[in-house]
C-alpha cells in the first residue's frame, strides 16, 4: 500500500524570501484611453468588475499587440510592461488596480518564468469572490484605514491567483519554468526543500530522494518542465538569494555560509559566474542614489 505524502506549501518558502507588495493605486470607473506606464520592476493587477476592455501594448514586449475582455476578469502584470485601456467613452469600465512591488524585480523567480500579461475570468479562480467583496467593501468608500487594508487585499487576491497558476499552468499558458515545476507534485516537493534550505549541500541523487524519483527520471523532469538542471536551478536560487541579502545589507561572508559556500571567495565566483559582475560592482549599481 502506497502512503500518500502530506500537502506541502508550494509558496509560502518562496514568497517570505522574495516578497511582493500590493499598494492600491485606482478604483472607479474609467471612460476613453487610459495608459498605464509602470517603472522598472513592478507589475500591475487589474480588477475589471463591470463593462468591457479593449487592451493594447506597444510592440516587441512579449504580449499580444490587443486584447478584448468583455467579463469581469482579473488582469495580471507580472512585469513593467506599458498597457493602454481602451473603454466606452459613455458608460465607461468599472475598474479597481493595484501597482505590485517585486522584491528584485525582473530577478523575482516568479516575474522571470510568468508570461507577461495574464488574463483569468474572476469566476474560474476559486475562493476569490469572498476576498473580492472585502475588496471592493474597502475601494467603495473611505473609512479610517482603507488604503492600507486594500493593499492587504489585494495582496490575498495575489496569492490566491498564484494559487490558481500553480495548479492550471497549462491553461494560463506559463512557459517551462518555477511555476510549472512548482505544478508537478513530485517535483514541488524537491523545490520545496531546495527553497527551504538554499545553504544544504544538495545533490541531484539526494533532490530525486525528496521527489520520490530516480535520479535518471527526476533529472529529465526537471529539465522537461523547468526548463534548465536541477544544479543551474540551485545555483541561480543561491545567487537571487546572495543578491536579496546584499540589497538589505547582508555581508559576503555571512551570505557564503547562510548558501552554502566553503568560503566568500566561492560564492564571489559563482556570482561574477551568473550576474557577470562581482558582489561589490552589482550591488553598487543596484543601489539607488542616495542610499
Amino acid at each position: 500500500m502506497t502512503v500518500p505524502h502530506p500537502p506541502i506549501d508550494r509558496l509560502s518558502g518562496l514568497l517570505e524570501r522574495f516578497r511582493v507588495r500590493a499598494q492600491l493605486s485606482f478604483t472607479g470607473t474609467l471612460c476613453g484611453l487610459q495608459s498605464f506606464t509602470p517603472p522598472p520592476g513592478t507589475g500591475y493587477l487589474h480588477v475589471l468588475r463591470r463593462g468591457t476592455l479593449d487592451v493594447t501594448h506597444p510592440p516587441r514586449q512579449g504580449v499580444p499587440l490587443r486584447l478584448h475582455i468583455s467579463a469581469p476578469s482579473l488582469l495580471f502584470y507580472p512585469r513593467a510592461i506599458t498597457h493602454h485601456f481602451h473603454n466606452p467613452p459613455v458608460e465607461g469600465a468599472d475598474f479597481t488596480c493595484a501597482q505590485l512591488q517585486f522584491d528584485g524585480g525582473q530577478a523575482h523567480p516568479l516575474v522571470r518564468t510568468l508570461p507577461g500579461a495574464l488574463v483569468l475570468p474572476l469566476d474560474e479562480v476559486d475562493g476569490l469572490a469572498a476576498s473580492l467583496d472585502l475588496l471592493f467593501a474597502e475601494t467603495d468608500r473611505v473609512r479610517c484605514g482603507h488604503r492600507l487594508l486594500a493593499d492587504r487585499l489585494f495582496e490575498v487576491v495575489l496569492i490566491q491567483t498564484l494559487r490558481w497558476l500553480l495548479d492550471h499552468p497549462r491553461e494560463a499558458g506559463v512557459p517551462p519554468g518555477l511555476v510549472t515545476g512548482l505544478s508537478a507534485p513530485r517535483l514541488a516537493r524537491a523545490l520545496v526543500a531546495l527553497h527551504d534550505a538554499p545553504g544544504t549541500p544538495w545533490s541531484v541523487e539526494q533532490l530525486a530522494t525528496v521527489a520520490g524519483m530516480s535520479r535518471t527520471s527526476f533529472t529529465n523532469l526537471f529539465r522537461d518542465l523547468v526548463g534548465q538542471t536541477p544544479a543551474d536551478y540551485l545555483a541561480d536560487w543561491r545567487i537571487g538569494l546572495a543578491q536579496a541579502g546584499l540589497l538589505q545589507g547582508a555581508s559576503i561572508k555571512q551570505l557564503a555560509s547562510d548558501l552554502g559556500y566553503a568560503n566568500p571567495s566561492a560564492l564571489s565566483r559563482a556570482f561574477a559566474a551568473k550576474s557577470g559582475r562581482s558582489p561589490r560592482d552589482w550591488l553598487k549599481d543596484s543601489t539607488p542614489p542616495g542610499r
